[in-house]
């Protein structure tokens, strides 16, 4: 199997190295012109007629070119001149172009709508860029609310008692996921069950998703897809001079957040970003005595400093901090009194400290196309937590480095990449009287072509060595994409390559303590490592006088090995063991994206799902994976208006084995499969004048929610409770309101 799965890459890789054939091009410079002098034009667009293929010339107003066979007119297009046409280019050689004053546009009227996700066919691997509109669009109060308009990445809480959310990608867990913040590794060990809290909504300027093996540039621990967030950053475009956002919702959760930018000199400038949140009702809907939500306290402070490149240096600076406390088990509960004798009533408590330092340097040199850039980021996380009478204490230190190399050979149809990289992971965890302590250090080297004929093909190749210290393991990383495209506006993308993780089993899954189930370690977890392949489409139609866009994928992964979590062997146990026997997931999705009329978009999707693992020796389906997920977004602007409705159609999943759980069985809750259920939400948003916005909505209008998620809810310190066992929303309807203040 793994003899074929090499081939077939090698397949792919010769069989599209054909496309690297040389052809002619027609270059130049493009000048304005006033009272007979020229100035080179940067930012120009020039393009073949008709087919609109074309390129932006540079800074020094060059542009290049390559010849298309069909098409012989050349259009030289720029904001404030009238568009002009070169007929009758046949040959490769040097157009110069001179746009004249006579002919500027006397007034221009631009008038546009930001879309609230897309996906650019000139993208080399296929991306869905969500944007800050579509943050804008639901109550984003952080990341882990980010992805309601998103088709591909679901959020679903972790357990019923904490609020922890966890991701999923292609029918797999949040942990395959490699998850970015500016292009750095984040949110790893101890992070995984709450980061997705730790952004707040305001703080960010867009996501980027993208499904299966990402580069090699970073890192090997893409399974099933990357998730990349780009930060505000103190440029006019990014980020306010100033922002307020107030919030607060019929839950009693309340935040506030705050931006302000500071101009430093002619070019650098300071970006500190605020975030107060706070949760202080205790709310029990349900009546199983436990609280709905945790009682939450969260301050964060980023500060932020860029120095642009001018000439031939550029760096960006960043430290954060972020204290977070929370609460949560039986209405009534006192945490001081939880160790006491005789003492009846359960609860939770996670205290967390978190410390983040960032620096991005790149030097820029005279050759084209060619630069040095090193990545650092040094990481503090500290966690103090009990769940019920067991202690779970831990810290994290972590730190990681990429050197990145950037030239190309010959031209720049064919750049590449050289690296290096490294990252040390130190973990002290205590479980109860338990000590463990782990420490892992990982270097590595990759290296990456890419070859672009700038019109119809991208082929980007990568590899990369890595040496794990803690299992004393060398791997390896192969990673291939392909792209064409068409003249038609048609991109169709395959990738193959592998992805490995190193597993922190306890700090990953610190929420299945808030259980009666024992922890056992069948094994001794090993590194897990998987393959993916993948197919995408993407081609856009002018429908009427709009545009209308198709996507189209289907992803496979195939683990080697995998951690398996097992709650079906028994029903009072977690068994822990590597796998044995086979593991899968198979995702295909279709989306349609369009402006039905003006101001109004429309977006809808379904996606199909199957995953299923061996446990207990036994291939089976994954527990709480959705076999399908249908939606539906409607989005209409007129004005100063703007009316947002999110509609979610949700299948059915596979629920764990629960028929040896007494109490499950005697109140019905050994249920096989989870129900189809369906989740609206919507948001009507008022601007005033330029700086102010009040905007106001509702969650969960479908008022559907799982009824006694909790298994033993009267007797949380018996053998029989279970939190783990959630497949749907934990509360009913919620209202929010909220206001945003900005200055540009």
């Amino acid at each position: 199997m793994k003899t074929n799965r090499i081939l077939l890459i090698a397949f792919l890789w010769f069989a599209f190295m054909g496309v690297c054939a040389a052809q002619g091009f027609v270059e130049g410079t493009v000048y304005e012109e006033n009272n007979g002098v020229k100035t080179p034009l940067p930012g120009v667009n020039v393009y073949w007629k008709i087919v609109n293929v074309g390129t932006v010339t540079d800074a020094n107003g060059h542009y290049k070119l390559p010849m298309h066979e069909q098409i012989h007119c050349l259009v030289f297009s720029c904001i404030s001149y009238e568009n002009d046409t070169v007929h009758h280019v046949m040959d490769p050689g040097v157009i110069d172009h001179v746009f004249n004053t006579a002919h500027i546009l006397t007034e221009v009227e631009v008038a546009a709508r930001q879309k609230a996700q897309y996906v650019s066919n000139l993208d080399p691997i296929s991306v869905e860029h969500i944007t800050g509109e579509a943050l804008r669009r639901c109550a984003c109060c952080s990341l882990a609310e980010s992805f309601e308009t998103n088709a591909s990445v679901d959020v679903a809480y972790a357990d019923a008692v904490t609020g922890a959310k966890q991701i999923e990608l292609l029918g797999l867990s949040g942990l395959y996921t490699q998850m970015m913040t500016e292009n750095m590794p984040n949110f790893r060990g101890l992070a995984s069950a709450f980061g997705l809290s730790y952004v707040p909504g305001t703080w960010m300027h867009g996501i980027s998703v993208s499904k299966g093996t990402s580069s090699v540039r970073n890192g090997y621990e893409s399974i099933s897809g990357q998730i990349n967030v780009d930060y505000k950053e103190p440029q006019e475009d990014h980020a306010e001079k100033v922002f307020v956002n107030g919030f607060v919702n019929t839950m009693a959760m309340t935040e506030l957040n705050f931006n302000t930018r500071l101009n430093v000199g002619e070019r650098d400038g300071l970006l500190l970003l605020g975030h107060v949140g706070h949760n202080f009702m205790k709310m029990d809907g349900n009546g199983d005595s436990f609280l709905d939500d945790p009682v939450t306290t969260q301050y964060s402070l980023f500060l932020r400093y860029n120095h642009p490149n001018t000439g031939h240096f550029g760096c960006k600076l960043g430290v954060k901090a972020l204290k977070e406390n929370r609460l949560s088990g039986q209405m009534g509960f006192e945490p001081e009194h939880r160790l006491d004798p005789g003492y009846g009533l359960y609860g939770i408590g996670i205290n967390t400290q978190r410390y983040e330092a960032f620096a991005k340097t790149g030097f820029i040199f005279d050759r084209p196309e060619t630069s040095l850039g090193i990545q650092q980021q040094l990481t503090y996380h500290k966690m103090d937590s009990y769940f019920g009478r067991t202690d779970y204490n831990a810290t994290q230190l972590s730190y990681y480095a990429n050197l990145l190399f950037d030239s190309y050979i010959v031209s720049d149809h064919h750049k590449y990449s050289l690296g290096a990289s490294y990252s040390y992971d130190h973990y002290n965890e205590s479980l109860n009287d338990s000590v463990m302590n782990r420490v892992e250090q990982v270097p590595g080297a990759f290296a990456e072509y890419v070859f672009s004929d700038e019109h119809h093909w991208t082929v980007i190749a990568g590899f990369r060595a890595d040496y794990n210290t803690y299992y004393q393991r060398l791997f390896y990383t192969p990673r291939l994409h392909l792209r064409f495209r068409t003249d038609n506006e048609l991109a169709l993308r395959l990738s193959a390559g592998k992805g490995y993780r190193s597993p922190n089993v306890l700090a990953e899954n610190s929420t299945m303590l808030a259980s009666s189930r024992q922890i056992v370690f069948v094994d001794t977890p090993k590194m897990e490592e998987a393959w993916n392949f993948g197919i995408n489409l993407s081609k856009h139609f002018d429908v009427g006088e709009k545009e209308l866009q198709l996507l189209l994928d289907a992803y496979r992964t195939d683990f080697v090995n995998q951690i398996v979590l097992d709650r079906d062997a028994d029903a009072h146990q977690i068994r822990i063991y590597n796998l044995n026997g086979k593991s899968y997931s198979n995702c295909a999705q279709i989306q349609l994206d369009y402006e039905l009329f003006p101001n109004f978009d429309v977006s809808a999707a379904f996606r199909y799902t199957d995953v299923k693992m061996t446990v207990n020796d036994t291939l089976r389906e994954k527990p709480f994976v959705n076999r399908y997920k249908g939606l539906l977004t409607l989005s209409y602007a007129p004005g100063t208006w703007q009316f947002d409705l999110i509609t979610q159609f949700n299948g059915d999943s596979r629920i764990p084995d629960l028929s040896g759980n007494a109490t499950a069985v005697a109140y019905g809750q050994d249920l096989d499969r989870s129900p189809f259920y369906v989740i609206m939400n919507a948001q009507v948003t008022k601007k005033f004048g330029e700086h102010w916005e009040v905007y106001a909505g509702g969650e969960n209008l479908t008022n559907y929610k799982q009824q006694h998620p909790l298994v033993a809810a009267n007797n949380p310190f018996g053998q029989d409770f279970d939190a783990s066992m959630v497949w749907g929303p934990l509360s009913g309807i919620r209202a929010y309101l909220g206001f945003r203040f900005q200055l540009k």
